[in-house]
């Protein structure tokens, strides 16, 4: 049998965590078998890279440049180790995929500018510009040059991080996704979310800061109005590319089963 996942997650809400998990498996034609899920809000584990196929990190409150002192407990008790698991993916170019908070967190390593100062977006659909260096990408090959994404961050990149190559890019956030060697990507995007679940996030973090919150219902009616599915295709061809052989490992997780 293929070696699972990893997915890493970061959400302490477990109606959001277990969503985003349930689209990353379906977007990614997955089974909960293929996955070894881990909530970080609940501790951060001892890794062996080789028991996985490939790490994905996904998005959540967590901002990495805010001050320690703002940050979550969960936060400052995970991200050493997600840092010092992310060193290592990139020095192995291991098989990764950041999101959100995961290509924040792989800036950071890499020695990229990660802040709020600009590029933040609010929680909706943007349109993302492949660039000329994205036409040969395995991931990337076929994939439209120009596409609709769903988004939502106060932080981002303030330029390509140290080493990476800069693979699309939008009109209000110009490092929308990155690869670092031959493996290692990350998208300020969410390659696994729909209408549905972006309806779900603007409903979790009304008042978390992203948007105003009497916003909320227009962002959500406009979200169910995007027809949204490169993103996805990216997300399915990325976990497809790094299956292999191995034996899987068992999934968990203590949230409750959704409805």
């Amino acid at each position: 049998m293929a070696k699972p996942c990893l997915l890493l997650q970061l959400r302490p809400e477990c109606a959001a965590a277990d969503d985003e998990y349930h689209a990353i498996l379906r977007a990614a034609d997955l089974a909960a078998d293929d996955v070894v899920r881990v909530q970080m809000d609940r501790g951060f584990p001892d890794v062996e890279l080789d028991d996985y196929s490939s790490v994905i990190v996904g998005g959540g409150p967590s901002n990495v440049s805010s001050p320690d002192g703002e940050k979550y407990d969960y936060q400052r008790l995970f991200e050493p180790g997600l840092k010092k698991l992310l060193a290592e993916i990139v020095d192995r170019d291991f098989p990764y995929l950041g999101a959100c908070y995961g290509l924040s967190i792989l800036a950071d390593v890499l020695g990229g500018e990660v802040s709020d100062e600009r590029y933040g977006e609010t929680a909706g659909a943007q349109t993302i510009e492949l660039t000329d260096q994205a036409r040969a990408d395995p991931l990337l090959q076929g994939i439209p040059a120009s596409f609709r994404a769903f988004v939502g961050h106060k932080e981002a990149c303030q330029a390509v991080p140290p080493g990476a190559v800069l693979l699309a890019g939008s009109a209000g956030c110009p490092v929308q996704m990155i690869r670092v060697g031959e493996h290692v990507y990350a998208t300020q995007f969410h390659p696994e979310l729909d209408g549905d679940g972006l309806a779900l996030r603007i409903e979790i973090y009304r008042h978390a800061g992203y948007f105003d919150p009497a916003e909320a219902e227009y962002l959500t009616a406009l979200g169910h109005r995007e027809t949204i599915t490169a993103p996805k295709e990216i997300l399915r061809r990325f976990v497809t590319r790094y299956r292999d052989d191995r034996d899987t490992a068992d999934t968990a997780s203590d949230c409750p089963a959704k409805a």
